[in-house]
């Protein structure tokens, strides 16, 4: 079983089997202040409030992100068929954009193949999420810990998806020598788990989710680059065709969209107004060799 499905497993059974436990406490969870109860014992129980109520919103979360296609209307719609077209603009060049990266990779420092492998893995990317998440816990930082929520839930729903749809499809990656078009469906072997890139599903999720918390375009920017590391590296190793990369980019960035939505309804979180505002809108744009979505924040 592969390595990503059986982190997803633990996760997704952790989120329920918490949240379905009932509350212990008799005291309501809106009267429960991090800071005000000095009794030892309280606190844990706060704590473990606390947590079985970010693991039921996640769980949630999961599920209201997978069954948002049946609430899709004409400008949902419009933007999966951009997704498409782009995806398959990329397929048509993706012999000669892999054969061009390809060629550059002697020169790319090593430091950075490295970053881009190992900061799209499973592993390292629930450690670095987990870790946002339990600070934003312990420190008693609404914000932080939300974070962690939209970090956590968006890395489990664009993972499980993309690894769903690689092993469908079957695609040979670019270091087979077997063609952009070549295609094994349910081969189950990592040599035909090119479509779409798990590594940049997992990677931009991240740093898109990172990014939505700041209004600076300059952070924002950051993150856009250090998300867009492993997507890069794993075309000029030969991992990945431009294609791979594209669709995955553009199903993270609508998954964190969606996710991010569902966590901020009904205020959920105790945010600022400025925090609770969706401020990137998307748009297709087409025209002459062109085509793609762009935010405007």
């Amino acid at each position: 079983m592969d390595q990503f499905i059986k982190l997803f497993i633990v996760f997704f059974a952790f989120q329920h089997s918490i949240s379905a436990q009932t509350d212990s406490l008799s005291i309501k969870r809106d009267t429960l202040v991090f800071g005000e109860i000095k009794n030892d014992t309280l606190v844990k129980e706060t704590i473990w409030q606390k947590l079985k109520y970010d693991a039921r919103n996640g769980a949630n979360g999961f599920l209201y992100t997978f069954a948002q296609p049946t609430r899709w209307d004409k400008k949902d719609l419009a933007y999966f068929g951009g997704a498409l077209v782009g995806t398959g603009i990329l397929y048509l060049s993706d012999e000669e954009i892999s054969g061009f990266f390809r060629r550059q990779e002697k020169d790319i420092p090593h430091a950075v193949s490295e970053f881009g492998f190992r900061f799209g893995k499973p592993l390292v990317n629930y450690g670095l999420t987990g870790s946002v998440y339990l600070v934003g816990l312990l420190s008693k930082n609404e914000k932080i810990r939300y974070t962690g929520v939209l970090m956590i839930t968006s890395a489990s729903v664009s993972g499980l998806l993309q690894q769903a749809m690689k092993t469908v499809a079957g695609r040979a990656r670019p270091s087979t020598e077997l063609g952009h078009d070549y295609f094994d469906p349910f081969n189950g072997s990592p040599a035909f788990s090119s479509f779409p890139s798990g590594h940049t599903a997992l990677s931009v999720t991240t740093c898109y989710a990172l990014s939505k918390q700041f209004s600076s375009p300059w952070i924002k920017g950051g993150f856009y680059v250090l998300g867009m590391v492993s997507p890069m590296s794993r075309i000029w190793e030969g991992a990945h065709w431009a294609s791979d990369v594209f669709l995955s980019t553009v199903m993270s960035v609508a998954i964190v969209e969606c996710v991010d939505s569902y966590l901020k309804r009904d205020n959920k979180y105790k945010l600022s107004p400025e925090q609770s505002k969706n401020k990137i809108s998307w748009n297709v744009r087409m025209g002459y060799n062109q085509v793609g979505l762009v935010g405007t924040f």
